[in-house]
């Protein structure tokens, strides 16, 4: 059964993983900073995917790899990691994990469109009914009816409000972030599909990292940013965050998930992977102690159910 099954098996570790990195990477980002957050992160994923890389292949670096490999696992590692995480990760800080993780749900019909625009995969009225679902949970919880009495949003000045108006329950800015996370990593994970053709996952996950990691220096170079890093890593709790992000996330999150599509389809891979926004509920409650409305919860279920409903 774990081998007829292994690549759904590692959608579902790919999805715990990325749970915890979240939660990791919004503690590490509020205190340091999401740009720092990314450039250290992929620094220290690199080094770990190296150690693991070279026990099961004997080899540190990502050898044996065609042009064909490089090429396209290069640019799914510039559109996902620097593109697409680039705004994911100012999410974090902007509307927190859960509320971008949720936006994040839309990835699955995303790499669908993706896959129709670079692969000429078909879209079907299934799939249609399955992302229009899935905006209706999403839309059930980052929308609310406008009230009189309802408090501006922190940062935003009190508008007054409209017979049966709807406003966001969230900055917009953070979830426009969160949506060019979505679109950064669907893209990237299409692009990997292709460009992994038989190649080592743990591998080709190391050669995305390294153009992340090189990309993101040129944002910090262009920025000026680099006298922040010093004090960045000296900065304890937000070290020991980002480590523990690091670990699950660009390497165990990100390598599981090649994994999954390489043992089962992209869409059922999708599907589990994006049961996140559920399994992130509890723990943005115990952490961060975010008061999660009925409604959110049914929303977020619903959203699942269209990314279910898309694919399967």
């Amino acid at each position: 059964m774990l081998q007829t099954h292994a690549g759904e098996l590692a959608a579902l570790m790919a999805a715990i993983f990325w749970t915890f990195t979240a939660l990791a990477f919004e503690l590490a980002g509020k205190k340091i900073g999401s740009i720092t957050v990314n450039l250290i992160r992929l620094f220290m994923a690199f080094f770990f995917l190296g150690i693991f890389t070279y026990f099961s292949r004997g080899q540190f670096f990502p050898a044996g790899a065609s042009s064909h490999n490089w090429i396209w696992l290069s640019l799914s590692g510039f559109v996902g990691f620097v593109v697409g995480d680039l705004f994911l990760f100012r999410a974090y800080v902007v509307v927190g994990a859960r509320i971008s993780m949720l936006v994040m749900s839309l990835a699955p019909p995303i790499a669908a469109l993706a896959g129709w625009l670079i692969m000429g995969e078909t879209l079907s009225p299934k799939s249609l009914a399955g992302m229009a679902v899935t905006f209706a949970g999403i839309a059930m919880v980052v929308l609310t009816r406008q009230k009189a009495d309802l408090p501006p949003i922190p940062g935003y000045p009190k508008e007054k409000p409209k017979k049966n108006s709807f406003r966001f329950s969230y900055p917009v800015a953070g979830l426009l972030l969160a949506l060019g996370g979505a679109t950064g990593q669907a893209t990237g994970l299409v692009l990997s599909k292709y460009g992994m053709e038989g190649y080592d996952a743990f591998a080709a996950t190391q050669i995305r990292v390294i153009t992340g990691f090189f990309g993101f220096m040129v944002i910090y170079t262009l920025l000026g940013r680099w006298h922040r890093l010093m004090p960045a890593l000296k900065n304890r709790p937000a070290m020991t965050s980002l480590t523990i992000g690091a670990f699950f996330g660009p390497f165990l999150g990100v390598a599981f998930s090649l994994l999954a599509v390489k043992y089962t389809s992209s869409g059922i891979a999708a599907t589990i992977m994006s049961i996140v926004p559920v399994l992130i509920i509890p723990f943005s409650v115990i952490m961060f102690k975010e008061k999660i409305t009925p409604k959110e919860v049914v929303g977020a279920f619903i959203a699942i159910g269209g990314v279910a409903l898309f694919f399967l």
